[in-house]
C-alpha cells in the first residue's frame, strides 16, 4: 500500500493516469452522442 503511494505521488504518474482518464470520459461522451441518434433526426411534423 506504501508503495502504490509513492508511486502515486510521482507527478508523471499522475499526468499518465489523468490523460487516460479523460480520453475515457471523452470516449463515453461520443459514445453516448452517437448513440443517441443525433444523425438520423427525422422530421418533428412527421403526423401532420
Amino acid at each position: 500500500m506504501a508503495r502504490l503511494k509513492t508511486l502515486l505521488a510521482r507527478p508523471g504518474v499522475k499526468f499518465i493516469l489523468r490523460t487516460i482518464f479523460y480520453f475515457l470520459v471523452l470516449l463515453a461522451l461520443v459514445y453516448l452522442y452517437s448513440y443517441s441518434g443525433i444523425n438520423n433526426s427525422k422530421f418533428i411534423y412527421n403526423e401532420f
